[in-house]
């Protein structure tokens, strides 16, 4: 049961690590704002990650790998944990951070109702009619974040990023078989290591030109414009899909609750709706939102299945159910009650394919 330092409100839906309800963070911003920067300060130095205030100092060497732009002073690291200023210039691994395994098809994917593994786009874009069955998938997390989500569900990451697990690229090349159907770069969040990405997507492409080989991505958004276009450039030419985890309308809860700025991936999938129109035989952008009890409310889902039709009325939205997890394990698990009412909600909005992910996670009490 949560107290909110502002209101004094107590609920089961005010997460005890950020100590703010939904109301204050959209009434006073100013305020709550300087509070949740409190809360990630602590939980971020538990892993030797560094302060929110290189996304807003004034000195420093700016990195460019994804949209927090972050301002590196000689020392410090930048907020992924990946990039440091060593001596007045940035360095990092030239390798890809991250670990993979293989999921059979068809997955546990967000996008997994509506993609090439399903069959859509087949025989261009897929080994079969309906389900991939007897293919896999090569799911590359990528270890490493821009985003502080207090909620994270893969937050055991953040114990890797000082160790920095390197796979190369001719190692891809080696594991990947002729049941291999499709790659995922998913994590964390791949957009620190994007340009990487690219670059191994280009090198496989080269060596497996001949047959179906999809690239994916699954990402807040807070992109490298010019990286993400790149990458959406090879997932569309493979048949790939693009899963934006678009977690808040409202700027402010976003700050609070992950640490930092939506815009950018607002107006990321923004620039790649044109692109998706060009291939109607499989979505090339899904959309995602957790619903958070207390945090995501119907008003917010309605914003932003509202800016999703306003784009292109076909591209698909998941509701996932929301699964007590990180430094937000204090919350409910979101009830069927409110996932029935938004996924009502976002059709009203005119999105025409929404899903509900997570069944089995959804509880049958109605939260008040």
């Amino acid at each position: 049961m949560g107290i909110c330092k502002l209101c004094k409100k107590e609920s089961k839906e005010i997460a005890d690590s950020l100590s703010l309800c939904r109301d204050c963070i959209l009434e006073n911003p100013e305020k709550a704002l300087e509070i949740a920067k409190e809360s990630h300060e602590l939980f971020r130095m538990k892993f030797g990650l560094s302060k929110l205030s290189v996304l807003t100092q004034s000195k420093g060497l700016e990195c460019n790998l994804c949209g927090n732009k972050c301002k590196i002073k000689k020392g410090e690291k930048g907020f992924c944990g990946l990039v440091e200023n060593r001596n007045g210039k940035l360095e990092r691994e030239k390798d890809l951070i991250c670990s993979y395994y293989f999921d059979p098809l068809p997955t546990n994917c967000v996008s997994s109702w509506v993609c090439a593994a399903s069959g859509k786009g087949y025989p261009k874009f897929s080994y079969s009619k309906g389900d991939e069955y007897g293919y896999k998938n090569l799911a590359v997390f990528c270890i490493g974040c821009n985003f502080d989500c207090l909620f994270c569900q893969n937050w055991h990451f953040k114990l890797d990023i000082a160790r920095k697990p390197i796979v190369r690229d001719e190692e891809f090349l080696r594991v990947i078989d002729d049941k291999t159907s499709c790659i995922c770069f998913f994590g964390g969040d791949p957009s620190p290591q994007l340009d990487k990405i690219v670059r191994i997507c280009k090198f496989l492409q080269e060596n497996f030109s001949t047959r179906i080989l999809r690239f994916c991505l699954e990402t807040n958004g807070n992109s490298n414009p010019k990286l993400l276009k790149k990458f959406a450039e090879l997932a569309f030419s493979s048949g790939g899909t693009i899963k934006f985890d678009l977690k808040f309308w409202n700027e402010a809860l976003n700050i609070a609750i992950t640490g930092t700025s939506n815009k950018l991936s607002f107006k990321n999938f923004e620039s790649l709706a044109g692109l998706h129109e060009k291939r109607r035989e499989v979505p090339l952008l899904v959309a995602s939102t957790l619903m958070i009890p207390g945090y995501v409310t119907l008003a917010e889902i309605k914003e932003i299945a509202s800016f999703i039709a306003s784009l292109n009325e076909d591209i698909p939205y998941a509701l996932l159910a929301f699964y007590p997890e990180f430094e937000m394990k204090d919350l409910p698990f979101t009830s069927l009650d409110f996932a029935l009412k938004a996924k009502k909600i976002a059709e009203k909005c005119g999105l025409r394919n929404v899903k509900i992910g997570n069944w089995h996670l959804l509880t049958s009490s109605t939260i008040l």
